[in-house]
């Protein structure tokens, strides 16, 4: 596979990853042959992928450990992220941000334990803490890259102002935010700014949680833990609102023997070098259906033709409910 550089400090990887959430929560019943997940993220790296997300808030934990003992015969041979920056109660369960320095470098001390390696990758803080100023996170990464135990510094869902004032302090390799053609707000702002300062953009949720497949629709009925039935763009009259978007990748997608899904991580390819998007599954058709995506190439004419339409369509329900949103800085 076509390999690609986040950031400015050398770090490459394969142009598309694999999210390893959902092998452990948020898609409804959890897999219950673990075995199965660890041969799945094993033929990943067989078909190419070098670039494997996850953080010790999926599951809680478990996901590090599924992750760690899966790529445990390979791993100088792949680049594994986590991410930082939740409290935990006595049982495991979440309590809220923390950024604070003792917390990051007890979070990291236990990614490590997990995932049964001497170093992370790409650590990402998860969530911007209001609490703890970034340019104190940056440092306390900064540190623990000094030490060995983390080798580039990204954030998740964090806004402009605070890139630049982390970036300021220590270089940020990467940005995980949500992007795809059901979710274009990083246009707005953010891609100049990474492109101005030299970091990569993981986009994350590349095929709107599924919506963007084909494969969801206004009757699809979602099993009991997953999370889109608690999100308002996956209500049934969103759903059927933004069908609309679907029918469009599903056009180009035929022109192009291609699928739906496929277009849509091609779409996300095009828009720029950095940019590394991580579907995730827990199905090999699915993960080599999601690689062939590097195979489909859209003409400038392809890709003016889906903004154009695109730009006519308009997505219809909030992307979290508010008390999710109220942790996304901006």
């Amino acid at each position: 596979m076509d390999r690609r550089s986040l950031g400015s400090g050398g770090l490459k990887v394969s142009a598309l990853g694999f999210g390893c959430m959902g092998m452990s929560q948020s898609f409804g019943p959890n897999p219950g042959d673990r075995g199965q997940m660890i041969g799945l993220l094993r033929a990943a790296v067989d078909l190419g992928v070098t670039f494997f997300d996850t953080a010790e808030v999926y599951g809680p934990f478990v996901n590090e450990e599924l992750v760690g003992e899966a790529l445990a015969p390979v791993r100088d041979q792949v680049v594994v992220a986590t991410k930082f920056g939740f409290a935990f109660d006595g049982h495991g369960r979440q309590t809220g941000l923390s950024s604070r320095p003792d917390h990051i470098r007890q979070a990291v001390d236990g990614s490590l334990r997990r995932l049964g390696t001497d170093w992370i990758d790409l650590l990402y803080q998860h969530r911007v803490d209001p609490q703890v100023a970034i340019e104190e996170v940056a440092g306390t990464v900064g540190e623990l890259v000094t030490a060995g135990k983390v080798r580039h510094f990204g954030l998740s869902e964090a806004g402009t102002r605070t890139i630049r004032r982390a970036h300021a302090v220590y270089p940020v390799t990467a940005l995980q935010s949500e992007y795809s053609l059901f979710w274009r707000e990083p246009e707005e702002e953010i891609l100049r700014v990474l492109e101005e300062l030299g970091i990569g953009l993981v986009p994350f949720s590349p095929l709107g949680r599924g919506f963007l497949t084909g494969r969801i629709d206004q009757a699809t009925q979602f099993g009991a833990g997953d999370i889109r039935a608690t999100l308002p763009r996956f209500t049934a009259e969103a759903r059927a609102a933004n069908q609309a978007l679907v029918d469009l990748l599903g056009r180009i997608a035929e022109g192009k023997k291609a699928t739906p899904a496929q277009v849509a991580l091609a779409w996300l390819l095009a828009q720029r070098p950095w940019i590394v998007p991580i579907p995730g599954t827990r199905r090999l058709e699915r993960l080599e259906e999601n690689l062939g995506a590097v195979d489909v190439q859209l003409t400038p004419g392809d890709l003016a033709a889906i903004n154009d339409a695109a730009a006519e369509i308009t997505v219809v329900g909030a992307r979290y409910p508010e008390a999710m949103q109220q942790m996304i800085d901006r």
